[in-house]
């Protein structure tokens, strides 16, 4: 069978609004800040099962989420130890005969920014979200990416970077999305830090 590995993203250090979202959203073993974590996702979908199965049997790694689609699929897993992360990617590359390098290289498929959110978009937004809420006035940063799980080393990096909200986050299907609220100054600062970290990711 032939697979595309359409994402590869470690992460050193999660975020606590992104280690948050992720416990609050995901069916498996919950990631705490500061852990490290690793992003897989597949073409076609139903490989990431068997990338599950030997992640878990290469390492002492814990997986947060799986999904399953018929065209890609989708791995988190984390823990204390970034070896043990890094270790259980290497498992999955040599299994799959590929390596880190042959990752699909991420871009932005669009990014806006909103300012100065109206009460009743507010509102729409908040009723599908899983994070924080918009509060009418805020700025509203929205970024899409493709392939999906690259949007996750983007939402990383905007909370590094920025004092801001995590309204809600999609790192899986076609296209990976991204929501943030804050400040005027602090979603540009957000955005600026979100763009270039898919930038780079994709030299």
């Amino acid at each position: 069978m032939s697979v595309t590995l359409r994402g590869y993203v470690f992460i050193d250090s999660l975020q606590p609004q992104l280690a948050a979202f992720v416990g609050t959203t995901c069916r498996g073993f919950l990631p705490l800040a500061g852990q490290a974590s690793l992003w897989i996702e597949t073409a076609p979908g139903m490989i990431i099962n068997r990338v599950t199965d030997v992640a878990l049997k290469a390492t002492r790694a814990a997986p947060a989420i799986q999904v399953v689609e018929r065209a890609y699929g989708l791995l988190e897993i984390h823990h204390d130890d970034k070896g043990e992360v890094t270790s259980a990617g290497d498992a999955v590359l040599q299994h799959l005969q590929l390596t880190a390098a042959d990752r699909v290289k991420p871009k932005v498929v669009s990014n806006q920014v909103i300012r100065a959110v109206e009460p009743y978009q507010a509102q729409i937004i908040n009723r599908d979200r899983s994070g924080n809420m918009l509060i009418p006035g805020q700025s509203l940063f929205i970024l899409e990416t493709e392939p999906a799980a690259w949007i996750v080393a983007a939402a990383n990096e905007a909370e590094k970077a920025a004092n801001v909200s995590l309204i809600n986050l999609r790192p899986f299907g076609a296209f990976g999305r991204l929501w943030m609220g804050g400040s005027e100054a602090e979603i540009d600062s957000a955005r600026e830090a979100a763009i270039a970290a898919i930038e780079a990711l994709a030299r």
